[in-house]
């Protein structure tokens, strides 16, 4: 069995419940592995597709075997517990695309529901279940307004309810059905800080073969989703109350033909303000403002050339997101930076602006421990049951990196908190001190990480409280 491969990696998908944290990139596996940490995660396929544990909602031990070929995933440690009237334990799942920064290779995503390419998506998934449990087998397709890859996304969830077993339902309410590929659907709705529009199957399936387009034009249709709003992931996997191990994806894959019309010869748009912080003696963080594309971005090269003019630039390195380090640089020296997107089809943008640096002397190329910039947090309720809640707290930096942090929630309600994932807590009646655990203790500039609970509650359901931040 080979764990070692896995690290903490982005989560949070929901059907009843909501979801949360994380935030690291997983090493690619050189074997099938074992993940039984709460938030690990690997890639199977070259780095096409993400495999990830996710046991978001739950502190019982749950571990997924992962298949390399299949690509999926088997669940072999299962023992949830939870109310069905509340949020599922996890969602084991696999996806292509971004999740909380965490992105598989060349997706082409986040891709705008508008592009000629998005209508060439589909996707396929097989999937095997066992008898008694309770338990939902969903695709989680999800939309933002912009083209992000880290962090909740605040568009449209897109749930598509392949089977269930037991007397758990999808968020809000049914609001009609629909005929889509072949089958008919109950159609629900709800909005918990973003829309859940979720496709329940009448005659329940182990399979499915669709087009992308065919379940969010339908979205579209009844004012749930936007064109203008970019999908960022497509992943499938379960969300168990109870139990349940057994579940196991056994195929999944995600294609495209292509833009409609032939080859593609559009280019991106340039990647634009770029700029550069946490300059040292040798190292810089770059961010730019991100490029559009009709088939999607797959990526972008950072550029580099010596002194502040003149000289040739060349590549020193490739993101999926919009963010990069670059170090080994030597002390007391000039560079210049550029930044240019691909596509899904193979074509470059033109460059971003120049922007010039110079390192410092001398000096650690590391934050010191403790301490660093200022930093903020931002408390919402995003689901509530009688008698219970569950909460999402976004602790965030300012321009300089913050190296630990205190969040002090006071809440109006009496409540009495029962899990907590991103982070730890003490209680004393209606204050809640929460801080880090070493993965979200670190928060790199103008990013955010994010902490989630529940929690019991004699009062309201905790919908106002005053959070404050500090950094030691």
């Amino acid at each position: 069995m080979r764990r070692r491969i896995i690290t903490l990696a982005a989560a949070g998908l929901l059907a009843v419940g909501v979801a949360t944290v994380g935030v690291v990139a997983a090493l690619p596996a050189a074997a099938a592995p074992t993940i039984c940490e709460k938030f690990g995660s690997t890639t199977v396929s070259s780095g096409r597709y993400v495999v990830q544990n996710n046991n978001w909602g739950d502190d019982t031990t749950q571990c997924i075997d992962v298949n390399q070929t299949g690509p999926g995933f088997n669940v072999t440690t299962a023992s949830h517990n939870k109310a069905t009237n509340g949020a599922p334990g996890s969602y084991p799942s696999i996806y292509y695309g971004c999740h909380y920064a965490n992105c598989s290779v060349g997706s082409g995503l986040p891709m705008q529901a508008s592009a000629s390419g998005f209508t060439a998506l589909r996707s396929s998934v097989n999937m095997s279940f066992p008898s008694g449990g309770v338990w939902d087998a969903a695709y989680d397709i999800w939309f933002d307004p912009t083209p992000r890859t880290d962090g909740q996304n605040t568009g449209a969830e897109i749930m598509i309810w392949l089977n269930k077993q037991g007397s758990i339902q999808p968020v809000g309410s049914q609001v009609g059905t629909a005929s889509i590929n072949g089958a008919t659907w109950n159609v629900w709705f709800g909005n918990i800080g973003w829309n859940v529009v979720s496709y329940v199957r009448q005659s329940a399936t182990s399979s499915l073969n669709f087009g992308i387009n065919e379940f969010y034009s339908d979205a579209v249709s009844r004012g749930y989703g936007q064109r203008s709003w970019y999908l960022t992931s497509i992943q499938a996997g379960f969300e168990p109350w109870v139990g349940q191990t057994g579940l196991a994806v056994t195929g999944f894959s995600v294609t495209s033909s292509g833009p409609t019309g032939g080859t593609d010869t559009t280019a991106p748009s340039a990647p634009s303000n770029l700029t550069a912080s946490g300059v040292t003696s040798s190292s810089v963080n770059l961010s730019w403002s991100p490029s559009t594309d009709n088939v999607g971005v797959t990526g972008y090269d950072v550029l580099r050339a010596p002194g502040t003019s003149g000289g040739t630039f060349t590549s020193v390195g490739s993101a999926t997101g919009t963010s990069f380090s670059n170090s080994g640089l030597s002390a007391s020296t000039s560079y210049r930076y550029q930044v240019r997107a691909r596509d899904a089809a193979g074509n470059t943008s033109a460059v971003s602006n120049t922007v010039t640096v110079t390192t410092s002397s001398g000096g650690s190329t590391t934050p010191p421990p403790g301490g660093g910039g200022a930093c903020s947090a931002v408390y919402r309720v995003t689901n509530a049951w009688p008698g219970a809640f569950q909460a999402d707290l976004t602790v965030s930096a300012g321009s300089s990196t913050v190296n630990g942090w205190t969040v002090t929630l006071t809440t109006a309600a009496s409540i009495t908190i029962t899990q907590m994932w991103g982070g730890t807590f003490t209680q004393s009646g209606n204050t809640v001190t929460i801080k880090p655990l070493s993965y979200t203790s670190t928060i790199n500039p103008n990013a955010s990480v994010s902490v989630g609970f529940i929690a019991n509650t004699s009062g309201s359901s905790g919908t106002t409280a005053s959070s404050t931040c500090t950094s030691p």
